[in-house]
């Protein structure tokens, strides 16, 4: 079988909003449903079967168990479109996007909808292990002594519920002071944190301003804009924050060169570029490859967020590239000190240097906001356009890293 070109024709995002702020009361679902309608009118598929739309969330309910078919049957797409779940906790919409590439691919798919959503305010509450074990007795109890003798069970300190938090389940350390750790050993200054905070906030208040993101974002809920924007802010605005992760004096990270929670869903088209083209949609870039890696943060041999640096040699030797043959770099912001370390670990291990000049020119993730499955979604959709604005042949790389230790990484090239 002759391999098919998938393509990346658009994309659609709400804007991204700090968790308890505009979108407090939306459900991960609602968001979701809101990302696929824009996409939806903003390319005529009202009514109509799309092959598959793929998509996740990080903090999922358990009513959320189909969470991107219910979104789909929400929406004014044909409720013959089926749906699929995927979790790569951050690489969740990245993994979205190869996963439909590789199905247009294979013929399995014409077009299909890839990405991902999250709301840090909707995060579920967990109750403790006793008071679970003591409900699941309670539901089984067919007796009303049965379910006096599951009652009884229950101790008062049982009723205090558990509540949510991002941590490590095998270092038991949240992803900010995991990145504490590698912030110190790669010896990333608290100035250059800043530097990268203040171009990642100015580089997107400029494109918004410019208009970039006027076919790629739908407002939502009265909120036009990324919220967690701050165009005005500066180096001494953030020298001034005390450090959140990190102890003792040589504490570097703030909350102004970390990623905020976020709420916030993004969705790109998919297309095989023949479908593409018989549509009359733009065709911005194909998705050329991809790759996925893992670190051995467990044993602290290895960096929790930096499973990128050990994707992206893979990934540029089977395609005969080097970083120099890209004319864009997308690094995910997941703290402002993970791309700093990633750019050094690159260096040091011999894979080359990044460009400062080509990385993330539009913002990314410490300006926008990073609801964990979305953030995919976003990079490949601004990706895909900035690299067809450059016109073909342009290639970008995507690097993802993500909870568990691991990273997504591709290559996109425009059409």
């Amino acid at each position: 079988m002759t391999q098919r070109r998938a393509v990346i024709v658009g994309g659609n995002r709400t804007p991204f909003v700090k968790a308890g702020g505009a979108y407090a009361s939306a459900s991960a679902q609602d968001l979701l449903t809101a990302a696929l309608d824009g996409l939806v009118a903003r390319f005529g598929l009202a009514g109509e079967q799309v092959d598959e739309v793929v998509a996740g969330a990080v903090l999922k309910h358990t009513r959320d168990f189909n969470l991107t078919r219910e979104a789909v049957l929400g929406s004014s797409l044909s409720p013959h479109t089926p749906a699929v779940d995927l979790a790569q906790a951050c690489g969740t919409g990245l993994e979205a996007v190869v996963y439909a590439s590789n199905k247009i691919r294979l013929g399995q798919a014409d077009v299909a909808i890839a990405g991902g959503v999250d709301s840090a305010s909707d995060a579920p509450i967990v109750v403790t292990e006793p008071l679970r074990r003591a409900l699941l007795k309670l539901n089984r109890a067919r007796t009303l002594p049965d379910k006096l003798k599951a009652l009884s069970r229950i101790r008062p300190q049982d009723l205090a519920p558990v509540p949510p938090a991002v941590v490590e389940p095998r270092t038991g350390l949240s992803m900010g002071e995991s990145q504490a750790l590698t912030t110190k050993k790669w010896g990333v200054t608290r100035e250059a944190q800043d530097e990268l905070s203040v171009a990642s906030h100015h580089n997107l208040a400029a494109a918004w301003n410019a208009g970039f993101f006027d076919d790629l974002v739908t407002g939502y809920l009265g909120v036009a804009r990324d919220a967690l924007l701050r165009p005005d802010t500066s180096m001494e605005a953030l020298a001034k924050l005390r450090p959140v992760f990190g102890r003792g004096d040589g504490a570097t990270m703030t909350a102004g060169n970390s990623t905020a929670l976020t709420d916030g869903a993004a969705v790109a088209l998919v297309a095989e570029e023949s479908y593409a083209r018989g549509r009359g949609w733009p065709v911005l870039a194909s998705l050329v490859d991809a790759q996925v890696a893992a670190s051995d943060y467990v044993t602290g041999a290895e960096d929790l967020l930096l499973a990128p640096v050990r994707a992206i040699p893979q990934l540029l030797e089977r395609n005969s590239l080097t970083l120099d043959d890209f004319d864009l770099i997308e690094i995910h912001e997941a703290f402002a000190s993970t791309v700093l370390a990633t750019l050094k670990a690159l260096e040091e291990g011999g894979v080359g240097t990044v460009d400062r000049a080509k990385l993330n020119v539009n913002g990314s993730s410490l300006a926008a906001g990073h609801p964990f499955a979305a953030t995919g979604g976003r990079i490949v959709a601004s990706l895909a356009k900035m690299l067809a604005e450059r016109g073909p042949g342009s290639k970008g790389l995507i690097s993802i890293c993500a909870a568990g230790g691991q990273g997504v990484v591709a290559i996109l090239e425009a059409v």
